[in-house]
């Protein structure tokens, strides 16, 4: 009898024996991005860590996302001889991991890296497709006023203005940011919005075309553009120093984003710091991917996450989504009324800030159009912009709410 108890007692303690439907549907979630990842090439780099993250998060009993519980007494922590807290239990590894996204480290990080990566030569060239990412905020202020809205249609489900602004924001399909700012405004809604905002950053590639089409004839779609011009080194070094200055002088809670893309850009346009900007662009980026990507997929458990609220911020940051992609191509066809030289409509739908996946995606529509149909760096530049716009966005809604 002993031993059917024991054998009993340890069928009791697997997963298999815990798990609860929740835990079940967000594994089968996890097992639908994986294969998006790998058989459809989804953005991998993204959608592999989120998913694992989230596989391992549902996980019965593993305990990997557990805050370590402390010795009290008397509502009181225990300390050692050495003053330090006593620990009952340490916690789940993933758990500290996702500290990085909690207090704002990794978001400043990875736009360092993105920053030693981009070249806002296109930008600079092309200013006026500035326009076209501010334009791609669209999205973030129609879901913000969206959210403020969706209590009239959701019973029981209310968002503050600072939840509003923090799930607005996945609209600039800018994972760093919708973590930088929901820590900032909405804390207890981070999980879903930062799995919302890297979830459809990974999925560019299946959101943008049909919404870009959408809004597009073939007509506008096989508009061929000049080369752009060569901008000077002078300039390109001048540009993240002006551009931290104003953006940060204007809305200063954005500076640490700002100022670590453009502290990045400034290591890659003055040639004379090869070495960080190696780092930066490759070692530093890669490790904080995975560390951010693998922390917030383990975000998702099921057994708080399928909520009406959770829900509600992934059916909006959809909408964001979409919203902002066409908000930049209808800025892109109203600028064609009065330019003389018109521009591919597509580079509009490149005006989120998911870089450079958002350029690359738009290029591909052209191609399949016109494979002698090259607006790859005519993309880059409201690209940028849309990474540049979504922080304004971001410092706009800190400064009113934070």
């Amino acid at each position: 009898m002993g031993i059917f108890q024991a054998l009993f007692g340890f069928i009791k303690g697997t997963g298999f024996y815990a798990i609860q439907w929740q835990q079940a549907v967000m594994m089968c979630i996890a097992f639908l991005f994986l294969f998006l990842a790998i058989k459809k090439d989804f953005e991998p780099l993204l959608l592999i860590p989120i998913s694992f993250g989230m596989l391992l998060a549902n996980i019965p009993l593993s305990g990997i996302m557990a805050a370590p519980v402390y010795e009290v007494v008397n509502g009181a922590r225990v300390l050692d001889a050495n003053g330090i807290p006593v620990l009952k239990e340490i916690g789940g590894l993933l758990h500290y991991m996702y500290q990085g996204d909690m207090l704002g480290i990794f978001p400043p990080l990875i736009f360092m890296g993105i920053g030693a990566m981009t070249d806002f030569g296109p930008l600079i060239a092309n200013p006026k497709t500035l326009l076209l990412g501010a334009a791609s905020q669209l999205g973030v202020f129609l879901t913000f006023w969206g959210a403020l809205m969706i209590t009239e249609f959701i019973p029981g489900v209310a968002f503050t203005v600072q939840e509003a602004a923090s799930t607005g924001i996945i609209g600039g399909a800018d994972g760093p940011t919708a973590i930088y700012l929901a820590t900032r405004l909405a804390p207890d809604l981070l999980s879903p919005i930062a799995l919302s905002a890297y979830s459809y950053m990974a999925l560019v590639p299946v959101i943008i075309p049909p919404v870009a089409r959408l809004f597009t004839t073939k007509k506008e779609r096989l508009q061929h553009m000049d080369q752009l011009k060569q901008v000077s080194k002078t300039t390109k070094i001048l540009f993240p120093i002006i551009t931290t200055l104003l953006i940060a002088m204007v809305v200063p809670p954005v500076a640490p984003l700002i100022g670590m893309l453009m502290l990045g850009n400034l290591f890659r346009e003055s040639g004379v710091v090869a070495r960080l900007t190696d780092t930066a662009a490759n070692a530093l980026i890669n490790i904080v991917t995975i560390f951010l990507g693998v922390s917030v997929g383990a975000t998702a458990n099921g057994l708080l996450f399928l909520q009406a609220k959770t829900i509600s911020i992934f059916v909006l940051g959809c909408l964001a989504f979409a919203g902002g992609t066409a908000g930049g191509v209808l800025i892109a066809k109203v600028m064609n009324l009065f330019l003389r030289k018109k521009i591919n409509v597509l580079i509009g739908a490149a005006g989120v800030s998911a870089v450079p996946m958002a350029a690359r995606v738009v290029h591909k529509m052209a191609q399949k159009e016109d494979t002698d149909n090259w607006i790859l760096m005519h993309a880059m530049g409201p690209n940028v912009a849309g990474v540049i716009g979504t922080a304004v966005a971001a410092g706009v809604f800190l400064t009113l709410f934070g």
